[in-house]
């Protein structure tokens, strides 16, 4: 194992006896002082792939809310990433929901989260974007602000998606965060086509000014019953987005409320949200089309559960909470697991 990831493996337990969310912020400053002792990766030129136009080193990539800010994206893409998602980013720079705000659950390898899309505003995520060195793939996860009426939702996406559309390689179209009043009605497909069609009918001119034209994906929930994951799924193919992030946190807290405090609310993410990811993206892999690009993200916390990710029919998978429990370790550990399976498959 490289110094860097050593030490940073070594500060794991330290970090996980102070609260969470300052544990996650002297997570990121520390890997901002290591960045420089940390060679860059081995390339593993047989994982790289091509997913909604664009090229990845691999199929594994950090998730959004790690890097709401894109303030560590260099440090985060220094461990090894094939794609970061930053944000989720608002027009308007928001302190987010009352703290405490996140919350550890005991034994279960899982985090729940009320942030409330806490974010600088997409003119400071510019600035940011525009000084990177990062050179694999970077998504802009994009919101509302909270006081925004839910009617007008669609001006904050269209703002955000102008703002920093010279800087992104996608965008994650947020409808699905529990932790924004009524966010997650924009998953209903009038409110939704609201939403996404102008962003697809915008991203005409903005492709034609910038010579690039940018994917737009939208990320859901997890909670969706069959029927609703269906009708969204046909919803999406129909509004020709360029893929779907499946999924966002769980607001199913019942079995947890022993290990939480006590009215705890927010998005459950980590192990136990597994099955749940694995449910709406085998559903929708059966409802898409052919070659739909779909991003697995949710309870991804070793090799063996990033590998049934894309088993269930994900293209790309992404981790969040399990590498903030287990660091570096599991960038390694998935990569070393995908090349073995893709060497199996060759001989």
């Amino acid at each position: 194992m490289r110094i860097a990831d050593s030490a940073a493996s070594a500060a794991l337990p330290l970090l996980r006896r102070i609260d969470p969310e300052r544990a996650h912020a002297l997570g990121l400053l520390g890997l901002e002082c290591l960045r420089h002792l940390r060679p860059r990766p081995a390339p593993r030129a047989t994982l790289a792939l091509t997913c909604a136009g664009l090229r990845f080193a691999h199929p594994l990539g950090l998730a959004a809310g790690f890097d709401k800010n894109a303030d560590h994206l260099d440090a985060l893409g220094a461990l090894g990433f094939g794609h970061v998602e930053i944000g989720t980013v608002t027009p308007r720079a928001q302190s987010g929901n009352p703290k405490p705000r996140m919350f550890r659950v005991r034994g279960e390898r899982a985090l729940v989260n009320r942030m409330g899309f806490n974010n600088k505003g997409a003119e400071h995520v510019a600035a940011r974007l525009a000084r990177r060195a990062y050179r694999g793939v970077v998504g802009v996860s994009i919101g509302k602000n909270f006081d925004t009426p839910i009617e007008r939702a669609g001006e904050d996406y269209l703002s955000v998606f102008r703002r920093l559309y010279a800087y992104a390689d996608y965008f994650a179209v947020n409808v699905s965060s529990p932790n924004t009043a009524r966010l997650r009605e924009l998953q209903e497909r009038d409110a939704l086509e609201r939403i996404v069609s102008p962003l697809v009918e915008e991203r005409v001119e903005l492709a034609r000014h910038h010579g690039a034209r940018v994917p737009i994906l939208v990320k859901i929930a997890p909670d969706l019953d069959c029927a609703a994951l269906e009708r969204l799924a046909d919803a999406l193919a129909a509004l020709a987005v360029d893929g779907i992030i499946a999924t966002n946190t769980s607001n199913r807290l019942e079995r947890f409320a022993a290990a939480l405090p006590p009215g705890v609310s927010g998005g459950l993410s980590g192990a136990p949200l597994h099955e749940l990811s694995l449910a709406a993206i085998r559903r929708l892999r059966a409802r898409l089309p052919a070659g739909f690009p779909i991003v697995g993200v949710g309870g991804i916390v070793d090799a063996e559960s990033a590998l049934a990710t894309l088993d269930a029919g994900a293209d790309l998978v992404q981790v969040y909470t399990g590498f903030a429990y287990r660091g570096p370790i599991l960038i390694e550990e998935i990569l070393d697991a995908l090349e073995r399976r893709s060497a199996g498959s060759r001989i």
